[in-house]
């Protein structure tokens, strides 16, 4: 490695904001798995973007209207849970605490009022459980470009609540959002019980709180039961935000005693009987024994009064106790369902076992491998780096040729245009009724029918084979509606770098079936070439080596400082990649750890834009030809540049396609992108990437993170580098956060380990 000469100063951090904000959290969010780690007292990224992510959460965004398309198979969900005596299975030996949560869920459940003894008597007026959201698929799916959302609520809706929060000290601007959220009658929901505020993205305890005592008085209190509701279930929306599926009871009774909740117990029986959340009874593997980590326990792996089950002999078994929101919760179950089914049915026979054989043996490497363990499965696992892609590409193309109708998925645009280009093939046209060979498409675009072959008459998606890339970035949501969409006899290959972070949102699909071993791993034998390669390789092993780089692959720029930071950053940008490696600065992207401080993207963006295309922002902050990246929702990243804008809003060119985001959106959803997190950079590669490491960012650094930011350059990677001996300490010491989830233990009754 080699380390940039030019001198550096501080000329440019006239241009940048250097306010309070740290950039060790990590990316609204999204980081909050992998990058540090996150409690659900602590919601994830604070001091970076949380509050961005929660608030775009809690917005209508048009990603409700794409995935509308889905929501029969939603409704199957509810059916299934419905058919079922109740979410737990075990139980019978419990006492205390669990055993009196097990009573109310299903009391709740039956219908009947819950017990006296366990919620205490007399029973307190309690506001009917809100419906669950019921998705019927509309007549036509809506298509990608040019997002339109639902309908917002009614201006006088609006208004009311506007009044309401005026009158408890609350900002005026959370009415949108507050009357979208609690419907029409939001201001009388909020009279009644203040601490629905809550539910708007952003706002924290301490904050409902005093909202509800300016409208409530003497009558509100810490012991209120509905300020125990609220905050039991925003530390259960915390805690997705960081990655969990569910929280331990123990570990979630502890956080609410920190929160100010005087009687923890008490709060989350009241969460169960009002249907806002459910509880879950698992088995542990071995009386005794600790759930492993890497099937998804985490510490507290005990419950309150549930050291015991029945196990096969009658013997006692450990178990816990989790709870969970109701949509990552029959997500998890869903995604437990399809997955079990494509195992356990035998894939369509489309070629003989000759023709699979014959494609195989053509196949070079472990590529022959991955064909052959498709042609007798349903359900593959492939792991590699980069170069390892060519083998799902190799594998498309052998099953276009045996005839099947072979489909590749990707998160983003990002990853579907990098594996279109390896793959030699366009990304697939929507109205074209079917590919001349293997095409590439979002998982967004194929769920909604915006891309790929469509749905069959019984609802499936109309293909015999879909390999899904980047997996590691699929939460237990888009994982659900995807296992619930394929056909009976499809083939489904997941394929991705276990490296790499985690999913924006809930769950760790991909790690969560790698460890459970229900079905063929193949891992490729294709290393990563070059000087980047050897680094990155290293990095996943735990490893930051000296590595030669004789064509300045690789170039260290050591700063003292954030401002320094930034200055060299635009240098490296404008000037230096170009003038020494040859690379324009509009295929090189800057990565950094969060969006916040005074080396974020925030900063790194103004003083880039400053750089590249300086104007005076007249769009909301944005001029024609600016670099941007759109999220219409937590976790889609769909970067482009600004074309124009006008009445109807500001007009993208994003993923070859236009959007325009309307005006009262934009300043949610759109950010200048010449400078992006790690996860924002998940799916893509560019020529050169330069990472920046300012001091500030060493608790966000972790091996994952650094892996994934490396990782994304595929011809040059500077780093401006802020953190001294943090770096190494981090690749060495500091693995990816544990998050707790059920998929293993959802599929271990219902599919065999493999060897």
């Amino acid at each position: 490695m080699s380390t940039e000469p030019e001198p550096a100063s501080k000329d440019a951090t006239d241009t940048v904001d250097t306010g309070p904000e740290t950039a060790a959290g990590p990316d609204a969010a999204a980081d909050a798995g992998a990058a540090s780690e996150v409690r659900p007292d602590e919601p994830a990224g604070q001091g970076s973007d949380a509050g961005d992510g929660a608030e775009a959460a809690a917005q209508v965004s048009e990603a409700e209207a794409e995935l509308a398309a889905q929501r029969a198979e939603r409704e199957r969900i509810e059916r299934r849970k419905a058919e079922k005596q109740g979410p737990i299975d075990a139980g019978g030996k419990l006492s205390g605490t669990a055993a009196d949560l097990l009573a109310a869920v299903r009391a709740v459940e039956s219908g009947e009022k819950p017990a006296a003894p366990v919620f205490g008597a007399p029973e307190p007026a309690r506001r009917p459980a809100p419906e669950p959201v019921r998705r019927a698929r509309p007549e036509a799916a809506a298509p990608l470009a040019g997002p339109v959302g639902p309908a917002g609520p009614a201006p006088e809706t609006v208004q009311s609540v506007r009044r309401v929060l005026a009158e408890g000290g609350a900002p005026e601007a959370l009415a949108p959002q507050t009357a979208a959220l609690l419907g029409e009658g939001a201001a009388d929901a909020l009279r009644a019980d203040p601490w629905q505020l809550l539910r708007v993205g952003g706002v924290r305890p301490e904050q409902a709180d005093g909202f509800a005592r300016a409208l409530l008085g003497a009558e509100c209190g810490p012991d209120d039961e509905r300020r125990g509701r609220a905050v039991t279930v925003w530390l259960l929306e915390q805690a997705a935000l960081a990655g969990h599926t569910a929280l331990e009871l123990p570990r979630l009774t502890a956080t609410l005693a920190q929160r100010g909740v005087p009687d923890p117990d008490a709060a989350v029986q009241s969460t169960l009987a009002e249907g806002e959340a459910l509880a879950f009874q698992d088995a542990l593997e071995e009386s005794g024994a600790r759930p492993e980590r890497a099937a998804g326990g985490a510490e507290g792996a005990y419950a309150e009064g549930a050291e015991s089950g029945e196990g096969e002999e009658g013997e006692e078994r450990p178990v816990r106790v989790l709870i969970g929101l109701e949509r990552y919760a029959l997500a998890e179950e869903s995604l437990a369902d399809g997955l079990a089914r494509l195992v356990n049915s035998a894939p369509k026979q489309d070629g003989s076992a000759a023709d699979w054989e014959q494609a195989a043996a053509s196949a070079p490497g472990s590529a022959a491998d991955l064909i052959r363990a498709v042609a007798g499965h349903g359900l593959v696992l492939h792991t590699g780096g980069e170069a390892s892609l060519a083998e799902p590409a190799a594998l498309l193309r052998a099953a276009h040729a045996l005839g099947l109708r072979a489909w590749a998925a990707a998160p983003g645009p990002l990853g579907r245009d990098r594996f279109a280009a390896l793959l030699g093939t366009p990304s697939s046209d929507p109205a074209s009724p079917g590919p001349a060979a293997p095409a590439v498409v979002t998982v967004t675009g194929l769920l909604t029918g915006a891309e790929g072959p469509g749905r069959d008459a019984d609802g499936a998606l109309d293909l015999d084979l879909l390999v899904v890339l980047d997996a590691p970035q699929l939460d237990v949501e888009a994982g659900a509606l995807l296992a619930e969409s394929l056909p009976d006899g499809a083939r489904l290959v997941l394929a991705g770098d276990p490296a790499v972070l985690w999913s924006v949102g809930p769950g760790r699909v991909f790690a969560d079936l790698l460890a459970a071993r229900v079905c063929p791993q193949v891992a490729s034998r294709l290393p990563d070439p070059g000087p980047l390669g050897e680094l990155v390789s290293g990095i996943g092993i735990g490893e930051l080596g000296q590595v030669e780089a004789p064509g300045k692959e690789i170039v260290i720029v050591p700063v003292r400082d954030a401002g320094e930071a930034v200055h060299r950053t635009v240098q490296l940008v404008a000037d230096s990649v170009p003038r020494a490696i040859g690379v324009p600065a509009e295929e090189t992207q800057v990565i950094t750890p969060g969006h916040g401080g005074a080396a974020g993207t925030r900063a790194l963006n103004a003083a880039l834009k400053d750089r590249l295309n300086p104007g005076p922002g007249r769009f909301g902050g944005f001029d024609p030809g600016d670099r941007v990246v759109h999220s219409p929702a937590p976790g889609r990243v769909l970067p482009g540049r600004v074309v124009t804008a006008d009445a109807d809003g500001l007009h993208l060119s994003c993923a070859g396609g236009t959007v325009v985001v309307p005006r009262d959106r934009v300043e949610a959803s759109v950010r200048h992108g010449w400078a992006l997190t790690a996860h924002q950079a998940l799916g893509g590669r560019w020529p050169a990437v330069v990472v920046v490491l300012p001091g500030d960012a060493v608790q966000a650094l972790s091996r994952p993170w650094i892996y994934t930011a490396f990782g994304r350059a595929a011809r040059h990677l500077s780093v401006v580098h802020g953190v001294e001996q943090a770096l190494p300490r981090a690749v060495a010491e500091v693995p990816a956060k544990p998050r707790t989830t059920r998929l293993p233990v959802l599929l271990a009754p219902q599919v065999p380990v493999t060897d």
